[in-house]
C-alpha cells in the first residue's frame, strides 16, 4: 500500500540522515543497514555531486542518474540518495568504478557539475567520514578555484595539513605577500601572476600565454614580486614557500578578507 511505501521511505531517509551524521548508536546503526543493503562492517566510499541547483530525490535529475546506475550496476549494494541539495552515492570502498561511474553520470546530468569522492572508511562511522572528505573537497574546490569535474579526497591531503594551524598559514601568507599590497595596483594582480606561474609549472612562456601578456612584461612581474618579498619564484628554495603562501592567500580568501 501507499501507506507503507511512505512509512518504508520515511524511514530510508531517516537511516541515510543519520547514517551521514554520524549520530544514533552505531551498533544499531549496522543493524538498520542491512535493511537497505549496506554491510557496514566493511569499507565504503561515498561520491557527492554538486550540480547548478539543489536536488531531492524526486527530480529528474537524480532518477536519470539512478537509472543509469542500476541498469550499469543492477545487482550491486549501492545506496543512492539527495542530502542538502546533492547528490549522493555510498558504495563499497573496492568498488571504485561504481563511484568513478556515478561521477561521471552526474556530471553529465547536472549539465557540468562537480563530483568529490571521499577515501574509503571500514565500519559504521566510515561512512560519514567518508562523506565528510567528499564535502571538504567541494568547499576547496570552491575556495581554490579548482576547475577539475571530479575531485578525489586522496589526491588533496595535502590542504588540510596547510590548514590545521590557521594561525600559522596567516602567519606566513602576511609575512611572505603582505609586502606585495605596496604595489601599484595593490597584491591582487601580483598573486594572479604567481598563481598562474604555479599552475603552468613555473615555464615563464606558457604563464606569459595563459595571462595574456608579454614574456618580457611577466619576466618584469617576477621581478618585482622578487624585489617587494625578497622572494624569488624562479629560485626552488623560495619557490615552495612563496607556492605554499599563495595556496594559503587562496584558502584564506586574502586579500579581500583581512587575516
Amino acid at each position: 500500500s501507499s501507506m507503507n511505501s511512505r512509512r518504508e521511505e520515511a524511514a530510508r531517509r531517516e537511516f541515510i540522515d543519520d547514517l551521514l551524521y554520524g549520530r544514533s548508536d552505531l551498533g544499531r546503526l549496522a543493524e538498520r543497514a542491512t535493511r537497505f543493503g549496506l554491510r557496514l562492517s566493511r569499507a565504503h566510499a561515498v561520491a557527492v555531486a554538486a550540480g547548478p541547483e539543489a536536488y531531492t530525490e524526486t527530480d529528474a535529475v537524480p532518477r536519470q542518474v539512478e537509472s543509469a546506475l542500476l541498469a550499469r550496476f543492477g545487482g550491486r549494494k549501492i545506496l543512492l540518495t539527495t542530502k542538502d541539495g546533492r547528490m549522493i552515492c555510498i558504495a563499497p570502498g573496492n568498488q571504485p568504478d561504481v563511484l568513478r561511474y556515478f561521477a561521471k553520470q552526474a556530471h553529465a546530468a547536472t549539465d557540468g557539475g562537480r563530483v568529490a569522492v571521499g577515501r574509503a572508511h571500514r565500519g559504521p562511522g566510515g561512512v560519514v567520514q567518508s562523506y565528510d572528505e567528499a564535502l571538504d573537497a567541494l568547499d576547496l574546490a570552491d575556495r581554490m578555484g579548482l576547475d577539475d569535474p571530479v575531485l578525489y579526497s586522496a589526491d588533496l591531503l595535502v590542504y588540510p595539513v596547510l590548514t590545521r594551524d590557521r594561525q600559522a598559514m596567516a602567519d606566513l601568507v602576511r609575512s611572505e605577500l603582505g609586502p606585495l599590497q605596496q604595489a601599484r595596483g595593490g597584491a591582487e594582480p601580483l598573486l594572479k601572476t604567481l598563481t598562474v606561474y604555479f599552475d603552468a609549472g613555473c615555464v615563464a612562456a606558457e604563464t606569459a600565454r595563459r595571462l595574456a601578456l608579454s614574456v618580457r612584461a611577466l619576466t618584469y612581474r617576477l621581478e618585482r614580486i622578487h624585489q617587494l618579498t625578497g622572494s624569488d619564484p624562479s629560485d626552488p628554495m623560495h619557490r615552495y614557500t612563496l607556492q605554499t603562501a599563495v595556496i594559503g592567500a587562496r584558502l584564506l580568501d586574502w586579500p579581500a578578507k583581512e587575516i
